[in-house]
């Protein structure tokens, strides 16, 4: 039995290897024949005049330089993983862990109690603790302890992903912890993506012994950063995700024969299936799909959501994320709802979402290798150590175009200032023009409404972690194919270089032959043989396209990052032929558009894999023509957040 577990042991890592690598947030008046509708603020019941949202007062001289890279001598030569052990939770659930201890020449753990760090993961930590732990901690005097969360890995009771339940299971392990003879009560999280997520969420707990947060690439919003951006289910990720947590769960583990329960796995296995069965995840994907109630923002996501508990994290909490990253809007959120209560710090990389989880591509420009940064961070606030983690540099974040890390006071840029480009269209589709004029005359361009454009982007690549980057290269590097089915405008040559730092807010004017539309709002550099590099870009159904004030974000009175509710009650019915403003949100970037260059915008139909349209709204915009206009009284627009170059010198 010991030799045939160790076989498919070794099957499930090279499995899991592989599959861990592969995935590891205004308008005129009518014109033409029909009466043009302002789809978000007419169904506004508070709007008025765009107001700015007050930032918050920011430090006056915050460092800005990383200085030498932390690190220092290990204390112990060597690791011991003991047993795989069985947690008991308040109603009778087993969570299956694995603790590392710090270890003598011939392997013996060191006796004594250790600062703690801790890893609550949905990937089986029975191989996955040496992909995202970290020995080297323990090597310099920390105790590691990983735990399966509920329902997944080899841990009792049926997967929910981050539901009350979970954040209950949280609060336990940490008490577990502290009270452990190799804890000293002292307790750091660590992990990246499902393990940067617990963490936040451990931090949401108030547990006294918590006294510290590094979470990489961590959801801010479950419902708009990844499963339902712009009220379309993600069809790239969600499933690749649901197939490896759930295959992860059912590879055979130790922990039933450390524990002498030899028929442990098959009664865990038995829970696993069932609940994704009859429970989560397969109800809910399948209601989400044919436009049920879990199509909809709702309580059901806010509870998966760490960002609806930021007031309550008091840890210092260090934030990676990644430009390209599957949560690509969420990071800088939770490092601005942070920062005024607790030292936060935001770092963002050029990175899809595998390649931030291990912080390729560090040291650069300055800023060390996270592992360095990770050990700084513990060292001040689990060891008491002096190593000037407290005051690294509140904002770095790498600028596509300038190639290279910046470091700041804030997000976005506090000098940072809203700038209005407008669409000029063409009868052709990829003729139209953009600059800071509105328009004067009337001018309109179609395209066809079809589900799949998108297939070959960067934007593809993006939403599947960089699955669909590794297999097809040139449609991540290059966006011109495209936007051969988008109306598309570009800018004249820059006599300057651009520099753009925060969310973009773009105000398409539209109407559409169908009962729906899906608006994609690409932002791309186009250098000076043509080719097109998108940075981001968003997704917007119109039906969707209600917004709430209070919470949309403004920069020198242009909206540049609305909020739009989700819910069934804020869906508006679109009528074919009548224009409609539909707010879309694209997601913050940081980049440098060259002189010579030319900023292009281009306004699609579909962006899959990022977006699919429930059962219903496809339908309901399958085959149809979307008009964009350019009128005075329609001005299809978007407001880009832009630093003056000579700021970015850090």
């Amino acid at each position: 039995m010991f030799s045939t577990l160790s076989a498919i042991r070794g099957l499930g890592a090279g499995v899991c290897l592989a599959l861990s690598v592969t995935l590891a947030a205004c308008g005129g008046g009518g014109g033409g024949g029909a009466t043009p509708t302002d789809n978000a603020t007419t169904a506004t019941p508070n709007a008025g005049p765009d107001t700015e949202t007050p930032a918050p007062a920011q430090p006056k001289a915050a460092n800005l330089d990383w200085g030498t890279a932390y690190d220092r001598e290990e204390e112990y030569p060597n690791t011991v993983t003991l047993p795989q052990l069985l947690i008991t939770m308040s109603d009778g659930t087993r969570l299956a862990a694995s603790v590392t201890l710090p270890a003598d020449e011939n392997g013996n753990a060191i006796d004594g109690s250790f600062p703690t760090v801790a890893t609550f993961t949905g990937y089986s930590q029975t191989y996955t603790a040496s992909i995202f732990s970290d020995p080297a901690l323990v090597k310099r005097g920390y105790a590691y302890i990983t735990v399966d969360m509920r329902g997944t890995g080899a841990s009792e009771g049926t997967w929910q992903a981050f539901t009350e339940t979970d954040h209950q299971d949280i609060s336990t392990l940490l008490d577990y912890i502290a009270a452990q003879p190799w804890c000293n009560g002292r307790i750091g999280m660590n992990g990246a993506s499902y393990m940067g997520i617990t963490g936040l969420l451990a931090g949401a707990t108030g547990n006294p012994h918590l006294k510290a947060i590094f979470a990489i690439v961590p959801m801010g919003d479950a419902y708009r950063d990844i499963v339902f951006s712009g009220g379309q289910i993600n069809a790239g990720f969600i499933p690749l995700w649901i197939a490896l947590v759930t295959g992860l769960g059912i590879i055979p583990t130790q922990t039933g024969l450390d524990n002498g329960e030899p028929q442990y796995y098959l009664e865990t296995l038995l829970d696993h299936l069932t609940g994704s069965l009859t429970d989560f995840p397969v109800p809910v994907v399948a209601d989400a799909l044919l436009g049920g109630d879990y199509s909809y923002d709702s309580e059901f996501w806010r509870i998966k959501s760490p960002l609806e508990y930021t007031d309550r994290i008091q840890a210092p909490t260090f934030v990676v994320g990644g430009l390209n990253d599957l949560f690509q809007r969420g990071e800088p959120l939770l490092y601005e709802a942070l920062k005024d209560h607790t030292n936060a710090k935001l770092l963002i990389g050029p990175w899809e979402h595998l390649a931030g989880s291990l912080g390729a591509g560090l040291p650069a420009d300055g800023v060390p290798a996270l592992s360095n940064i990770r050990l700084a961070w513990f060292d001040h606030y689990l060891k008491d150590m002096d190593t000037g983690a407290q005051d690294y540099p509140p904002v770095t974040q790498y600028y596509t175009g300038a190639e290279r890390y910046i470091t700041a006071a804030d997000w976005p840029h506090p000098q940072a200032s809203a700038k209005t480009f407008y669409l000029h269209g063409k009868t052709l589709p990829l003729a139209g023009t953009v600059d800071n004029s509105a328009p004067t005359g009337k001018a309109q361009t179609t395209i066809v409404q079809q589900p799949v454009n998108g297939l070959c982007s960067a934007s593809a690549s993006q939403w599947t972690a960089g699955v669909l980057g590794l297999v097809v290269p040139p449609c991540k590097a290059q966006g011109n194919l495209t936007e051969l089915l988008e109306a598309v405008y570009t800018t004249a040559p820059l006599e300057q270089d651009m520099a753009i730092n925060g969310p973009i807010g773009a105000q398409i004017w539209a109407s559409t032959t169908a009962l729906d539309a899906d608006i994609v709002v690409r932002i791309s550099d186009v250098d000076a043989n043509g080719i097109s590099r998108q940075l981001t870009d968003g997704i917007q159904m119109a039906s969707m396209s209600h917004f709430d004030l209070a919470r949309t974000r403004f920069m020198d009175g242009k909206m540049i990052q609305p909020w739009h509710p989700f819910t069934k009650a804020s869906k508006q019915g679109i009528t074919p032929l009548t224009p409609f403003r539909a707010d879309v949100e694209v997601f913050p970037t940081s980049a440098v558009i060259k002189a010579g260059h030319r900023l292009r915008i281009s306004v699609g139909a579909s962006d899959l894999p990022h977006g699919l349209s429930t059962v219903p709204n496809l339908l309901s915009s399958l085959i149809g023509g979307l008009t964009v206009y350019s009128t005075p009284a329609m001005p299809s627009r978007v407001n880009i957040p832009l630093v003056p170059t000579s700021a970015l010198t850090h």
